[in-house]
C-alpha cells in the first residue's frame, strides 16, 4: 500500500550533493547557481512528506462504485470544513456504502496552511491506499482519517506510531518525572480549551527547558490525553485520536 517518496533528509542531501558537484571557481559559478536552483525546484516539487500512514487490509471498494463516490464527496467536504477551525468531521451516504471521515490540524497552524495540509493529505492517501475503505495519514501539520464504520467518540488504539530522539538524557528518571508532569498538565489544559490543544514549557535544570504539546480530536476527553513517551530527549506519540510531543527545543509557531 506504500509508494516510495524522497524524505526531507534526502532532499537536503540532494541539495548538498548538487552544490558540491560544482567547482568553487568563478568559471563554474553559473553552473553552481543553476544546480542549486534545480535542487530547490525539486524540493518544492516533492512537497512535504507525510510522517506515516496506514491502509486497512480488511475491506476494499470497487472503483467508481457508490462508496468511492461518497468518499470523494466527504473528502471534499473536509477540505472545506476543517481549515477555518482546524477540525472537521462528517459522514456521507447510506450503509453499507457510508463513509465517515475526520480531519485535524495542529492547533498553531494557520487556516491557509491547514487547508494546504489537508488537501495534500487527501491526495496522497488516495494514492497510497487507492481502494481501501479505511485509511489514515499524518503530516506534521495535520491528519486525515476515513473509514466505512462510525468511529466518532472512540479512542483509536489501532492506528498509532512513535517518533523519538535517539539521544538518551543523562538523568532519565528525573526527565521522565518532568515529562509526565508537563504532559499531564497539558492534557488537563487541552481538555478545557475549544481546540483540545495545549502547549507549554517547564524548567529542566538550570539552563534547559522542556517543551510539550498535547492535542486530541475534539470528541475525546482528557483521560485519553495522557503521557505516552519514555525518557528520550525528544519524542512523539501520534495516533488517530491523540498527539503528544515533547522536545528540549521550541517546535510550535509563536
Amino acid at each position: 500500500c506504500c509508494i516510495c517518496t524522497l524524505s526531507l533528509t534526502n532532499k537536503s542531501t540532494l541539495i548538498y550533493i548538487l552544490a558540491t558537484m560544482a567547482s568553487p571557481s568563478i568559471k563554474f559559478a553559473s553552473s553552481l547557481y543553476l544546480l542549486i536552483a534545480f535542487a530547490f525546484f525539486l524540493q518544492t516539487a516533492f512537497g512535504v512528506d507525510p510522517l506515516f500512514h496506514f491502509c486497512s487490509s480488511s475491506e476494499n471498494f470497487t472503483a467508481n462504485g457508490p462508496y468511492e463516490t461518497n468518499l470523494n464527496k466527504l473528502i471534499g467536504y473536509l477540505d472545506y470544513q476543517a481549515p477555518p477551525t482546524g477540525f472537521g468531521k462528517g459522514a456521507l451516504g447510506q450503509r453499507p456504502n457510508k463513509a465517515y471521515g475526520l480531519a485535524l490540524c495542529r492547533g498553531d497552524v494557520s487556516s491557509s496552511d491547514c487547508k494546504t495540509c489537508i488537501v495534500d493529505a487527501s491526495g496522497e492517501i488516495r494514492k497510497r491506499c487507492p481502494y481501501n475503505k479505511a485509511a489514515i495519514i499524518w503530516y506534521d501539520n495535520c491528519l486525515l482519517k476515513y473509514t466505512n464504520t462510525e468511529f466518532f467518540g472512540q479512542i483509536d488504539n489501532k492506528n498509532k506510531f512513535y517518533m523519538w530522539n535517539v539521544r538518551v538524557v543523562t538523568e532519565p528518571v528525573s526527565f521522565n518525572q518532568r515529562t509526565k508532569e508537563l504532559l499531564t498538565q497539558l492534557a488537563e489544559k487541552a481538555y478545557v480549551t475549544p481546540k483540545l490543544y495545549a502547549v507549554g514549557e517547564m524548567e529542566l535544570g538550570k539552563s534547559n527547558k522542556l517543551y510539550g504539546l498535547t492535542q486530541c480530536t475534539r470528541d475525546l476527553s482528557s483521560v485519553d490525553c495522557k503521557n505516552c513517551c519514555d525518557g528520550k530527549e525528544g519524542g512523539r506519540v501520534v495516533s488517530g485520536s491523540c498527539n503528544f510531543r515533547y522536545e528540549i527545543y521550541p517546535f510550535v509557531n509563536a
